[in-house]
């Protein structure tokens, strides 16, 4: 499947707003990232299930696909940026038609949760997402992040280079190259079970939140005891772990996965449930030498 990369985002341009995960609880966010679009010069839409909820979840499993789908086909919508994380998008995984993906492309946007339709979505449909900041966690508060929405939008709408230096520690340096792949940890590994592993070589990026350092190396443990995954991993790019509780421990387990599979693996980058966050293509064509990430 040939890889597609979607067009950049042009003033004017409309972004619709979907929730694909957790219930919202804010309403307010909402409204104030659509008056923040309007002053970047973006109209949005807002899907009809925004508001919707069901136990945890933003509303019925089926009307999310529903809305997905009619974002994708929706000529007049230029990008897709998910409300927010949570829980709820790894069941919505089997119900996608990736065929309307693949003849429709455009930018689709989120992370946490949200990492379970990227990565999909570039496996069954090879379409380019984003690593990106949402609504409730950016574009919706009072105070945003100027580094995160700078950065949100020299990404999606550049055809430019990013070039990232690493701000923390290198666990083992080196060189690698392939498609930039991953997310948020947790939810990677939740679609164990699954084919969603490239085919091709990669750079895993990873972060998670809220994760002891045993359960970061249950993780880890896990993917690498896929073969695909060990074949085809060249190189590991770490961003945050917060609150994983011991950061000795942390280092000493990012030391011995390094050691143990003789890959690169170095940290810093501001890929992160924090704050000031990376946009970052999942899927496109990334190398790693002495610490910078190069991708094009």
């Amino acid at each position: 499947m040939n890889l597609i990369k979607p067009e950049r985002l042009k003033p004017g341009d409309k972004i619709g707003l979907i929730a694909l995960s957790g219930a919202i609880e804010d309403r307010a966010s909402v409204e104030r990232a659509v008056e923040y679009f309007k002053l970047k010069g973006c109209d949005t839409v807002l899907s009809d299930n925004i508001y919707d909820t069901k136990r945890y979840l933003a509303g019925d499993d089926d009307k999310k696909v529903d809305e997905l789908h009619r974002f994708f086909k929706d000529e007049s919508i230029r990008a897709i940026v998910c409300v927010r994380g949570g829980y709820g998008a790894i069941r919505l995984v089997n119900k996608i038609n990736y065929d309307i993906i693949h003849t429709n492309p455009k930018i689709f946007c989120g992370f946490s949760d949200v990492t379970a339709l990227s990565l999909m979505m570039y496996k069954r449909a090879g379409l380019i997402t984003y690593s990106a900041p949402m609504v409730m966690s950016d574009f919706g508060l009072e105070n945003r992040s100027d580094f995160t929405m700078d950065n949100f939008f020299k990404v999606i709408t550049k055809d430019c280079e990013i070039k990232l230096k690493n701000e923390d520690k290198i666990y083992k340096n080196g060189s690698a190259e392939g498609i930039l792949w991953g997310g948020n940890l947790a939810t990677v590994v939740s679609l164990c079970g699954l084919d969603f592993i490239p085919d091709e070589p990669f750079i895993f990026f990873a972060e998670d939140i809220n994760e002891q350092v045993y359960k970061i190396d249950k993780m880890f443990t896990q993917l690498f005891n896929i073969k695909q995954f060990r074949d085809n991993i060249q190189a590991i790019i770490l961003g945050e772990f917060l609150d994983s509780g011991n950061q000795v421990w942390l280092d000493e387990l990012f030391e011995e996965i390094a050691s143990t599979h003789n890959i690169p693996v170095v940290s810093g980058f501001k890929i992160t449930h924090g704050k000031d966050k990376l946009t970052l293509p999942i899927g496109a064509h990334a190398s790693l030498i002495d610490g910078e990430l190069l991708v094009k």
